[in-house]
């Protein structure tokens, strides 16, 4: 797997994240632990991005 490879896949799991998060805080009743989860999956992904290409 290439870097840029990791990068794309590394992005699309963030968006898809950013996505269930979406869908879970417009429910009638979300559920603050599987967005906390969420959050920190895609806070885990971003640093992983960080990581490798630094800004």
């Amino acid at each position: 797997m290439s870097l840029q490879d990791r990068l794309d896949s590394l992005k699309a799991k963030h968006a898809d994240l950013e996505s269930a998060i979406e869908v879970e805080t417009r429910r009638p009743y979300p559920d603050t632990t599987v967005i906390g989860d969420l959050k920190r999956k895609k806070l885990r992904i971003k640093d992983e991005l960080e990581r490798i290409v630094p800004h």
